[in-house]
């Protein structure tokens, strides 16, 4: 990177102490280059004006020329606000202010002509405005700017320095002004010429201000291209290195222990697909290199029994196994499934998570170091200092989103060598989410539901046919199954959604009343041992309907429980209905998943409930919840900081994902270290971003 492009952000006009610290706390903006990089979430067509009566709500935003006619101050207090009226030809709309009303006051001329840009709302019927930009029609910035405008984004603390949209756009342009020859190429030569790519300063230049939406496109494929190039090469280097330089423990035999579980112990038949995966981990943990493994399967495929076996390779082979969770009611689910397997082979197998009491730990500790525990299952308790094994071979982490890199990294550190690692994902990643996330991993998937297993048939239904569920969920009580009824527990709606649980408590009661019908209740805000008490009763058949928030999405397997109904289905993600779905059909009865919506549904919300009802496939769910949302909400990545993207879209973009990763392949194979001449920019670049970004997959 340039010199120029390394400067301070305050040193830039129009920035200065005060706006620099801000621009630093919001937007992690220090230098320069982090400013080009800001790029615009869409661009407005100024040259575009609609009519007043042409708008609907459906449009992103309307930019409209008309005078204003006029103004006033309404409401008292905190309701206070500010109206415009604008007229057009065609007909009259409100232009709203809920801020800054004094120094809205007196701003506007009536009979003047104004252009104004904004987002149309509906309101009882009519539409308005909420703070819309507003120009005069006679400034020149409008004329020069009849094209494609960006739009940044902002917030409120930037606002309150005149940095919104208009104020960046403004430092922007003085940044730009002054990048002529400043800007180095980071890509080879021949990639670019082979590629028909535009240079770094054109793109920088025209991902700002294009010229016209040609010279746009040609911007944003440049700039997608390379930011994901780099993801790959990154990551595909990373697991070359790994196959050639990370030691591992060699596994060589199947022993005693898998055998004997294997022929006498095994609960159910494996799937072709269990088998498949148990052979991929085979040949990876006998070749001496460190396993690095995705294994993904959807809810119920059966991934726990799969990592049990590969654990008993590695005690067959005289080490020890750990899996991690990342919550205590997922571990001790773990636990509780494989010490009942473990206990049939004599193995010992312990729990330790943050509740575990000192005295427990005073046995567990000294007994892990001397290698009389064969198993530990626990939380991030397991990664603390004083928790050290013997010979820790084999390491299977759950939800490995939910663990940071410093974390993770410790499991190294308690061993001589890397243990082999074994990431279990509950929820299906799309192909392009996984190349990305998990893009230096070998993958594993297990596409099969184990035998016996029906699949769960999901039906949609508004209020209007709550009488029928009613009657539903007791011909299933009839038979002897339990049923989970869900509603939503969102933070920022807690209170609110407190109240809808409780109420739907109420009324489930009188519906289904005691002594004929009993039900159980189950929120995060219980004590935690009353939360046990109420998930035991139910899984123990005491009760016939557990009506709960979304605490039971993980960690709870009730064989008996067919039915799941989820209340205000609309107001959960696709990823999260599906996880819930996967709570029932765990035994041999049909199940049943009902969703619950009200009768008007966003479209997005149709397109969740259509997707629930057509397919019960994990991946064909992951893959429209990624269309849907982004990649940001998927497997919590946009919490963890994983999927920073300044201007790629996965969910778009896979075609420019595909392309690269098979680039970047190419690059390595003939060149795995980079140190060919044409090559050293890549490696400069590498160098450069590792300083910037950590190796977010890179497990040992």
């Amino acid at each position: 990177m340039s010199a120029f492009l390394e400067t301070k952000i305050e040193f830039l006009k129009g920035v200065g102490p005060m706006r620099a610290d801000v621009l630093k706390s919001e937007f992690g903006i220090f230098t320069y280059y982090d400013l080009l990089c800001l790029y615009p979430f869409r661009y407005v067509d100024r040259s575009k004006f609609y009519k007043i009566k042409e708008i609907t709500e459906e449009l992103p935003y309307v930019q409209l020329k008309g005078k204003i006619i006029k103004t006033e101050t309404v409401g008292e207090k905190f309701n206070k606000r500010f109206l415009a009226y604008l007229k057009d030809e065609t007909g009259v709309i409100e232009l709203i202010w809920f801020q800054g009303h004094r120094w809205l006051e007196g701003k506007f001329k009536t009979d003047t002509e104004y252009v104004v840009l904004g987002k149309p709302a509906e309101y009882r019927g009519k539409f308005n405005i909420p703070h819309p930009d507003v120009d005069l029609a006679s400034d020149e910035s409008i004329k020069l700017n009849s094209a494609l405008q960006p739009v940044y984004p902002s917030t409120e603390k930037l606002k309150a320095k005149g940095l919104d949209t208009k104020g960046l756009m403004k430092l922007q342009e003085t940044l730009l002004a002054q990048i002529q020859n400043k800007v180095s190429e980071t890509l080879p030569a021949e990639l670019i010429s082979k590629y028909k790519l535009i240079n770094k300063e054109q793109a920088y230049k025209q991902i700002h201000f294009p010229v016209n939406p040609q010279s746009l496109k040609q911007a944003e494929y440049r700039l997608k291209f390379e930011e994901l190039f780099y993801i790959q090469l990154k990551l595909l280097k990373s697991k070359n290195y790994r196959k050639q330089e990370t030691q591992s423990f060699m596994f060589e035999k199947v022993g005693h222990y898998f055998n004997s579980f294997f022929n006498e112990h095994l609960p159910f038949e494996l799937t072709g697909a269990q088998k498949r995966v148990l052979k991929e981990i085979r040949g990876d943990v006998k070749a001496g290199k460190q396993m690095n493994r995705l294994l993904q399967g959807d809810v119920g495929s059966g991934k726990t029994i799969v990592a049990f076996m590969s654990m008993l390779i590695a005690i067959d082979n005289g080490y020890q196994a750990a899996m991690l969770a990342p919550t205590e009611i997922l571990a001790q689910q773990h636990f509780k499934t494989i010490s009942r397997l473990a206990e049939k082979l004599n193995l010992n197998c312990r729990l330790l998570t943050g509740s575990t009491k000192a005295k427990e730990r005073k046995t567990l500790l000294p007994d892990l170091v001397e290698g009389k525990i064969h198993i530990l299952i626990g939380t991030h308790a397991v990664l603390e200092d004083p928790v050290q094994f013997k010979n820790l071979g084999f390491v299977v982490i759950d939800e490995q989103h939910r663990f940071g890199v410093a974390q993770r990294a410790t499991m190294h550190a308690k061993n001589t060598k890397a243990p082999h690692i074994l990431v279990m994902s509950a929820t299906p990643i799309p192909r392009t989410l996984a190349m990305t996330l998990y893009g230096d991993l070998d993958t594993s998937v297990i596409d099969e539901l184990p035998p016996g297993r029906k699949p769960i048939q999901t039906v949609h239904y508004t209020d209007a046919k709550r009488l029928r569920l009613y009657g539903f969920m007791k011909e299933q009580i009839k038979l002897g199954r339990q049923i989970y009824v869900v509603y939503p527990l969102i933070e920022e709606s807690e209170k609110l959604d407190l109240k809808n649980l409780m109420e739907g408590y109420d009324s489930l009661s009188q519906e289904f009343p005691l002594p004929q019908y009993r039900m159980s209740i189950l929120h995060g805000r219980m004590p935690s041992d009353k939360k046990d008490f109420e998930m035991q009763a139910f899984a123990k058949g005491q009760t016939h309907i557990l009506v709960s928030t979304t605490v039971i999405e993980v960690g709870v397997d009730v064989p008996n429980a067919s039915v799941m109904v989820i209340e205000n289905a609309e107001r959960f993600g696709l990823s999260q209905l599906h996880q819930l779905r996967g709570r029932v059909g765990r035994g041999g009865e049909q199940s049943y998943c009902i969703l619950m919506s009200s009768y008007k549904l966003s479209h997005e919300g149709k397109i969740r409930m259509e997707t629930m009802v057509r397919t019960n496939d994990g991946f064909e769910v992951a893959e429209v919840d990624l269309q849907l949302r982004g990649p940001g909400d998927i497997e919590g990545t946009q919490q963890s900081g994983v999927l920073n993207l300044r201007i790629a879209d996965l969910a778009k973009d896979q075609q420019i994902l595909q392309l690269v990763r098979q680039i970047a392949t190419e690059i390595l194979n003939k060149d795995p270290l980079l140190q060919k001449a044409e090559n050293q920019i890549l490696n400069t670049q590498l160098i450069n971003e590792s300083k910037t970004k950590i190796n977010w997959s890179k497990v040992a």
